[in-house]
């Protein structure tokens, strides 16, 4: 879904233990929120336009998400970025969670406007403030909600992502072993499958790379929660 690797890319050590530990975070969390998909491949291999990603699969099909989803893939996004701040500091977070900071707000918008996720505005459907064009010219400009009841939607918006951010911090603050044993890692390994990530969190088994056991050869189906973009000095969205 990504590309192939771009292996005429080289990222400086720096780059890489950020993009470790951002990738890290992102894991983790999705380990340890009530609902989210297993995580099905973590990777510092540079594809795409990304520098690294966290992939998860569902286990069936899904045709809707549950409130407690939602949160939890919040939560998720913001694990890089916070991954990054307790590791190296705030004064050396990068701009790869640019996309990861964009969907959880698009997803904590959609939850109050559209789905009825807010005490506060209610149940009720939000439209977007939007502009009608015709042939690249602006003739109608359509007002759907007031300057109030956008502020009460931004102050909900910023609520929701602040409250996905405070979790994935303490996750990783309780967890924070866990991140530097996945982050150095990935820092070795580069590609590491779900099960490789779960066997040596909980049973401490380093990954076998013999490449008749190596689980990741050839092609794979998944759903990238967060790659990184070259914007970003070091990896990101997240992806969704």
């Amino acid at each position: 879904m990504m590309g192939a690797e771009r292996k005429s890319m080289a990222m400086n050590e720096e780059e890489r233990r950020l993009t470790a530990y951002h990738e890290g975070g992102h894991a983790i969390v999705a380990m340890n929120v009530k609902m989210a998909e297993p995580v099905h491949k973590a990777t510092i291999v540079p594809r795409g336009q990304a520098l690294g990603m966290v992939m998860q699969l569902p286990e069936g099909d899904r045709y809707s998400m549950k409130y407690q989803q939602m949160v939890d893939r919040i939560a998720i996004m913001a694990g890089g970025r916070v991954a990054e701040e307790l590791i190296f500091g705030k004064e050396n977070i990068t701009s790869g969670a640019s996309s990861d900071i964009q969907q959880a707000s698009k997803l904590a918008r959609r939850m109050v406007t559209q789905w009825g996720f807010s005490d506060v505005l209610g149940t009720v459907a939000y439209g977007e403030n939007e502009q009608e064009v015709f042939l690249g010219h602006s003739v109608a400009r359509s007002q759907n909600v007031s300057e109030d009841t956008a502020r009460i939607i931004d102050s909900e918006v910023k609520r929701l992502v602040t409250e996905g951010w405070d979790e994935a911090r303490q996750i990783l603050t309780d967890k924070a072993a866990d991140l530097e044993t996945l982050a150095q890692a990935l820092l070795e390994y580069e590609t590491l499958s779900g099960q490789e990530i779960r066997d040596l969190l909980e049973k401490g088994l380093v990954p076998n790379r013999d490449e008749s056991n190596f689980p990741n050869v050839g092609p794979s189906v998944s759903v990238p929660i967060t790659p990184v973009t070259d914007a970003a000095p070091a990896e990101v969205q997240t992806v969704h």
